[in-house]
């Protein structure tokens, strides 16, 4: 082996670390480091300001406490649920752990201003295709319908064979209005915001692929000037 070979080996060991990798490999996928961690959370918090500021938000949580919300819809460990199974007993057993006098319809406000709406959120009593149509068409030049009026327009018509007229009360309608509108908001921005908490909070590989570009980068800098046609 000669000089030059020599140096890129200890270069390469140099930057790669045998002792990180070990490490790495035996860190849980996706955990992430304190600065990572900070990292997201100051990014969370600009996401939640931005959103705030776009939108006219029904939720008067604290910003703190809407970065609490959009972690823990991400997080199952959190309260059992995930993003596609959350529901009303999720949002109540989240608001026991934020500010005092949040209940589950503070937190069920909260997610439906921050674009989080899951799939159970969207299992109606009545068809969801059919409401998310009557609540489009809902808004006109003489604003939009009224709960009760909603209510009247789903439960007669086309829509009178979907459900039992018991299970169409302006209280419920309220309710899927809600999800209905937040699904609306969320695809008119291309369900940005949305797109962008999934990719900070669900990157299994975020952590491995830092270490590796931190490693590759490294190594890319140590090697800049040395000629690398030689065989190791």
């Amino acid at each position: 082996m000669d000089d030059k070979t020599a140096e890129l080996r200890d270069l390469f060991v140099d930057a790669t670390g045998e002792e990180t990798v070990t490490e790495s490999q035996s860190d849980p996928r996706g955990s992430l480091s304190e600065s990572d961690d900070a990292t997201v959370e100051e990014r969370l918090i600009e996401l939640v300001e931005e959103m705030r500021e776009r939108y006219e938000f029904a939720s008067s949580l604290s910003t703190s406490d809407l970065v609490t919300v959009v972690r823990a819809f991400f997080d199952p460990d959190a309260t059992g649920a995930d993003a596609e199974s959350w529901s009303g007993a999720a949002d109540a057993a989240l608001a026991s752990s934020l500010s005092a006098d949040v209940d589950g319809d503070a937190v069920f406000r909260a997610r439906m201003d921050l674009h989080l709406v899951s799939d159970a959120d969207r299992d109606a009593p009545i068809p969801y295709d059919r409401l998310r149509s009557l609540v489009s068409a809902s808004t006109g030049d003489d604003g939009s319908l009224t709960d009760d009026e909603l209510t009247e327009a789903i439960a007669s018509g086309v829509d009178s064979e979907a459900v039992a007229e018991t299970d169409v009360t302006p209280e419920t309608v309220r309710g899927y209005r809600r999800v209905v509108e937040a699904d609306l908001v969320s695809r008119r921005a291309n369900h940005r915001f949305r797109d962008v908490f999934t990719d900070l909070l669900t990157d299994a590989d975020l952590s491995t692929r830092l270490a590796e570009d931190a490693r590759r980068d490294g190594l890319q800098e140590a090697t800049e000037d040395i000629e690398t046609d030689v065989s190791l």
